[in-house]
Parts: structure tokens; C-alpha cells; sequence
């Protein structure tokens, strides 16, 4: 089976701060997965590191329906294309991948799927693809 996976969960430095999120579980994974590791937010074009962003006026979801926006925290930059166009870019490698799932880091603005939902994940979830979030 072949799953996505935020790659900064596999110890790839690629967060907004330059470095990763290892999750040692995610490993593990690839016993039981093909994994693609991937970052929404450098296929979007943002360069590693790079400053926070947060999602404003909703979540995700809101977000992929042009509710809401993702803002550079330290001066209120305008981001959204960048996430959404991460996003679709990853929905592309989902599907010529045949991928049946993705793994996120959790409280990401891109790849969050527990208490904030990022724009990747709702874009995931909106598709029909299995998730699942790693802290």
C-alpha cells in the first residue's frame, strides 16, 4: 500500500524553521507502507527555513473554499497561494503514485488534521483519502 507521508516525520529537514519532527513510530512505517515523503509547503514554492504561518478566518477547509487565509506570522503576509498550490501539487503525487493515504504532522497549517486543520490535509480529506495524524 502506498501512503504519503510529511517528510520532516521521517527526519527530513524541511520545516518552516530548517529542521524536522522525526517521529520514531513513522518509521516504522515503511515496514508497512510504500511511503512518499513529501513537504506541501516547498512544493508550493516557500523556501526552508522560512518564517511561521497560520491559517486565519477558518481552518483548511475554509482555506480550499477561499474563506480564510494562511498569513506569514511576522507581518501578515499573504501565503494562501503558496499552501493551496502545495496542496494541489501533493494531491498530483497522490495520484500518480496511487496512493491510498497520507501521514501528517499534526498543528501544521498545511498538514494539521487534528486540532487545526491545514490546508493539505483538507484538501486530503475532501478527496477521500485515508489520514492520519502524528504529533
Amino acid at each position: 500500500m502506498m501512503h504519503m507521508i510529511s517528510a520532516c516525520l521521517l527526519g527530513i529537514n524541511c520545516r518552516y524553521d530548517g529542521g524536522a519532527k522525526e517521529v520514531a513510530e513513522c518509521s516504522g512505517l515503511a515496514l508497512r507502507y510504500n511511503l512518499v515523503p513529501f513537504c506541501p509547503e516547498q512544493l508550493g514554492g516557500l523556501p526552508t527555513p522560512r518564517p511561521a504561518a497560520e491559517i486565519r478566518g477558518g481552518d483548511g477547509n475554509d482555506v480550499i473554499r477561499a474563506r480564510a487565509g494562511v498569513f506569514r506570522i511576522t507581518d501578515g503576509a499573504d501565503l494562501t497561494s503558496a499552501f493551496v498550490r502545495g496542496a494541489e501539487e501533493a494531491m498530483r503525487m497522490a495520484e500518480l503514485v496511487g496512493a491510498e493515504g497520507f501521514f501528517f504532522k499534526g498543528g501544521s497549517p498545511s498538514c494539521g488534521c487534528g486540532r487545526v486543520v491545514g490546508v493539505c490535509a483538507a484538501m486530503a480529506m475532501s478527496r477521500g483519502y485515508e489520514i492520519r495524524e502524528f504529533a
